[in-house]
């Protein structure tokens, strides 16, 4: 956070406020007001789940951590967990007490190996740098699939042919574009995106669903987001927020979406509009929805263990080991 107290003739000069999560000044100046902490890496003494940090691109810094659940046998393999974080793009990391303790929860119920991506953030790093820097570090992580990389715990333990890509918020919306580059450069042979768990995505578009469309401050700010975060953009028809105009969404490369909605959050209507658009694409994997009611944007991280938040945690280990166990129908879709 930028702890320099700023005048009232600076006050004057915000461009955007999204308080408790940042605010923009029109000279570019950005105070990140939440998930400024950080949590060094560990070993669990509750759960086990060991992390550690790794620079995957000196030049820039990208990076990230990476997280292994108690091993049994050494020769295990394990589905592999890629996390990317949310924060409109412009706040949050891997390192903060919200998604370290959030993604090493994932690990230990489900028993994935995970790498949580360090993007670079906006509006210092305006996107395509996120899509970009998580398109690198997705590709680091290809790279160990004849288990000669330099990562130990990925040339030993997981399993390349059960990759997971989850997402929340804007990180979804970076799960989302990254995974499409696949479709025109394919990762190494003997990895396999099987699923993308996109919860509570962040999408838009110039005729959304639902009250976004007559809300015109909810629709102000959604507008205003993707604009601070991708100044180069064409609009609200871009296809990296917009699904309806992405060319190749039935292209997706892989076996299974599931989209988690709020009832409350602001974004919502982009993520139905997410999955209607991907519904009805010609896309043929498989397509499942979780729908919250009640509850706001990430509830999840600042309640984690709400009755809600657990349930919605324990679909997603689900989801995450659909290849080692089919889930049961009734979870095919469901509501709370």
């Amino acid at each position: 956070m930028n702890s320099e107290m700023h005048s009232s003739s600076d006050e004057d000069e915000v461009f955007f406020d999204l308080r408790p999560l940042f605010r923009i000044y029109k000279d570019g100046r950005i105070d990140r007001l939440s998930g400024n902490d950080i949590v060094p890496p560990s070993i669990d003494s509750q759960t086990g789940v060991s992390s550690k940090d790794v620079v995957i691109v000196p030049e820039t810094g990208v990076g990230a951590r990476l997280f292994l659940p108690k091993i049994k046998n050494s020769g295990e393999k394990l589905p592999l967990l890629v996390y990317i974080h949310g924060g409109g793009f412009c706040v949050e990391t891997p390192f903060s007490s919200a998604y370290h303790h959030y993604v090493s929860s994932l690990v230990a119920e489900a028993k994935v190996v995970a790498v949580s991506i360090n993007y670079r953030r906006a509006p210092e790093n305006p996107l395509p740098i996120a899509y970009d820097d998580s398109w690198a570090v997705l590709q680091w992580i290809a790279s160990h699939s004849n288990r000669n990389g330099t990562e130990s715990w990925l040339n030993q333990h997981a399993d390349f042919r059960r990759v997971f890509m989850v997402g929340d918020s804007a990180g979804a919306n970076i799960v989302h574009n990254v995974a499409l580059r696949a479709v025109e450069t394919p990762l190494n042979d003997g990895v396999q995106i099987v699923g993308l768990g996109m919860v509570h995505p962040y999408f838009h578009g110039e005729e959304p669903l639902g009250p976004e469309a007559t809300d015109e401050e909810k629709r102000e700010n959604v507008d205003i987001m993707w604009l601070v975060a991708c100044p180069s953009t064409s609009g609200c028809d871009d296809p990296r927020v917009n699904p309806a105009t992405c060319p190749n969404l039935a292209r997706l490369p892989c076996k299974r979406v599931l989209v988690f909605l709020a009832g409350l959050d602001l974004v919502r209507d982009g993520g139905e509009f997410y999955y209607e658009t991907l519904k009805k694409s010609g896309w043929n994997g498989e397509l499942d929805l979780m729908d919250v009611e009640g509850e706001f944007h990430i509830f999840h991280l600042s309640n984690p263990n709400s009755q809600k938040a657990l349930a919605m945690k324990a679909r997603l280990v689900s989801f995450l080991n659909q290849d080692c166990q089919e889930l049961p129908q009734h979870l095919l879709r469901s509501s709370l």
